[in-house]
């Protein structure tokens, strides 16, 4: 299935400039969803979509930056750009630092604008595929055996088949044979690949 196209999420209890800012995301073939508050947007339903969020500062109810806490805490990863109507350095500086990607104060530039966009969508659309790459991997990883799990981890981190067949207390033949499966199991093409794919799950420091 092709991926949906991307959402641009504007919060900002400002109606014309939410609606300039809409234009302005049509005008390149985006969607966009409009929210006059906060809560609006906490209480709603996003689509499975790559996108990113347009977030005035100052709004009635949890201000901007207290919306990007909540997404925080609840591993909603859309990039943020904040926009304002006051040049704040303080509240910029803690906006970037808390991961927003661009902070423009108004009236917005909207080149600069699209800019920012763009490079929220892009920056999204990476992270989902990274997510999934990680997901299917911890699907094979899942697939595996206790003990095919502890032998992977002794794998990766470099230890021969004799020394792991002392540590689990196994032949070295029988070690040989969980390598083959979990070579299998987990698609991996060669040990480098296998370690490669380790790292991505984390899976060296899950175990000692």
């Amino acid at each position: 299935m092709s991926e949906e196209r991307p959402i641009v999420y504007v919060i900002d209890d400002d109606e014309s400039v939410r609606e300039g800012v809409a234009d302005l995301v049509r005008s390149i073939g985006q969607q966009v969803q409009l929210f006059g508050s906060a809560k609006e947007f906490l209480d709603g339903t996003r689509p499975d979509a790559p996108g990113c969020i347009v977030l005035d500062v100052r709004l009635p109810g949890p201000s901007g930056l207290e919306v990007q806490r909540r997404l925080i805490k609840s591993n909603i990863q859309l990039p943020i750009i904040f926009i304002s109507g006051h040049g704040d350095i303080p509240t910029s500086v803690c906006a970037i630092k808390s991961g927003a990607i661009e902070f423009l104060t108004k009236p917005l530039n909207e080149q600069q604008l699209l800019d920012a966009i763009q490079a929220g969508i892009a920056r999204d659309r990476t992270r989902r595929k990274e997510a999934k790459v990680v997901a299917e991997l911890q699907q094979r990883f899942d697939s595996l055996t206790p003990r095919e799990r502890e032998i992977l981890t002794l794998v990766v981190s470099g230890h021969r088949n004799k020394h792991i067949a002392a540590q689990v207390e196994l032949s070295e033949m029988t070690v040989k044979l969980h390598r083959s499966h979990i070579m299998q199991k987990m698609r991996a093409s060669s040990l480098v690949d296998l370690v490669r794919m380790a790292d991505q799950l984390g899976v060296s420091s899950k175990t000692s």
